[in-house]
């Protein structure tokens, strides 16, 4: 079949399903890290600590931890458009459901139920992208979904502070409003996912007969070729040496993405700025982080590389936030963390492709999951870890030195695990056009 049938394909695809799975990801970003908007008076109001706070920020993953792997196995077998709109709508309804928030009690455990509700959402649309795109186009279909977590946090800083203005309005908190505002959108965006996202190609009636048949035969060939070099099954994906690898290093760069984000801006405000220019100036590091992922995501598509890539970004994150350790206390910190926001968001497009090269089916299914699961307990341990040395040392700065250190090891570990002898990665079928 012409390359001009591919083209169209992979063109309407990406057109018709991209806008809605960007915008779904800048609202679940935006209710997931708005509470470090929010303590910026909430904490004030509530008494809540910062080792209180990192923990209850960080309470959100432990809940996605747990229902992660189920959540991406009942998306597998009823189908992405039906559960991922559930996801969507259930932790709209908690996030705004965060407004009821009294203290330090009900703020842990809204927030661990908001992490419950949103599990599988991630991981869920990466597998929903492997029914989409085969794997010579997945590095920049990833990029264009996960430079939405950038552009979130570029835009949340400006709005939640601006929200934060409404302090007072009809009796409710500036804080209040922040979770009511930016909660219900989740549940439209919800609600519009059910309404027009088709579960696989052969249910797009928007491609010509020509481009479904030969979009499902490119992503079926594929999916022979992988299951035909390994065939794991679903068990056997959970104990497999190159999952809980690739899970360590997806942990590390969570680690270093959330405990940045949570505790960037008030690490913004300890240098003396408001409100208002706290959240615009938080929104820097986010923007150079767009231009990483696209930078890397094109680059790794380009050369068909994953390994140098994905070392390059971890690398740069450890000097980046090492830099930032060293220049605490001074502007200067927010070009370094800039860097450091270049290397965290790079190293997501070269690292996400990699499950699907030997995982399909329900292996892949639990597989993404438990990798995406492992690295959100890096979502604890980051604002946990820095809450408690913020409260023990009354500096971010060893803090910041903890996540370049992690991010180091998992930099010089990408060499050693992500090549094609510990792998095995599966040859992409001779006959799909190269990208």
């Amino acid at each position: 079949m012409s390359d001009a049938v591919a083209d169209r394909a992979i063109r309407k695809a990406f057109v018709r399903l991209m806008p809605v799975l960007f915008v779904s990801y800048i609202l679940a970003y935006i209710d997931r890290v708005n509470v470090g908007f929010a303590a910026l008076t909430m904490n004030a109001d509530l008494g809540i600590s910062p080792y209180i706070f990192g923990l209850g920020a960080g309470v959100f993953f432990l809940g996605y931890f747990v229902c992660e792997i189920p959540s991406n196995l009942v998306m597998a077998k009823v189908g992405a458009r039906r559960w991922i709109s559930r996801i969507m709508i259930s932790w709209g309804v908690i996030a705004v459901a965060m407004a009821l928030v009294q203290g330090p009690a009900s703020f842990i455990v809204i927030r661990f139920l908001l992490g419950a509700a949103e599990a599988g959402f991630f991981p869920g649309v990466i597998l929903y992208l492997t029914y989409w795109f085969p794997q010579q186009y997945r590095a920049r279909m990833i990029a264009a979904f996960i430079v939405a977590v950038p552009v979130s946090l570029a835009l949340g800083g400006p709005v939640s502070t601006a929200i934060l203005q409404m302090d007072g309005v009809a009796g409710l908190k500036g804080w209040q409003w922040l979770f009511i505002l930016e909660g219900l959108p989740t549940i439209l965006v919800g609600l519009v996912f059910l309404k027009v996202m088709p579960d696989r190609p052969g249910e797009a009636k928007w491609l010509s007969s020509e481009e479904r048949s030969w979009l499902q035969n490119a992503l079926d060939s594929e999916a022979r070729a992988v299951a035909g070099a390994h065939g794991l099954s679903l068990l056997q994906s959970l104990a497999d040496m190159r999952v809980l690898a690739l899970a360590f290093i997806w942990f590390a760069n969570t680690t270093a993405n959330l405990g940045l984000a949570f505790f960037l801006p008030q690490i913004l405000k300890g240098l003396g700025l408001t409100d208002m220019q706290t959240g615009i100036t938080t929104s820097i590091p986010y923007i150079f982080g767009t231009l990483g992922i696209i930078a890397f995501g094109f680059i790794s598509d380009r050369h068909n590389e994953r390994r140098w890539t994905l070392c390059a970004a971890l690398a740069l994150t450890a000097l980046g936030l090492t830099a930032a350790g060293a220049l605490s206390g001074s502007l200067l910190a927010v070009a370094v963390m800039a860097v450091a926001a270049v290397g965290i968001y790079g190293a997501k497009p070269p690292f996400w492709p990699l499950p699907s090269t030997f995982l399909v089916g329900n292996a892949a299914a639990a597989g993404i999951a438990l990798i995406n699961a492992t690295g959100n307990l890096g979502g604890f341990v980051g604002p946990y870890a820095i809450g408690w040395i913020r409260d023990a040392t009354h500096s971010y700065q060893a803090g910041l030195y903890l996540l370049a250190a992690l991010s180091f090891v998992a930099a010089v570990l990408v060499p050693v695990v992500v090549n094609p002898r510990f792998l095995k990665v599966a040859t992409p079928t001779s006959g799909l056009k190269r990208a």
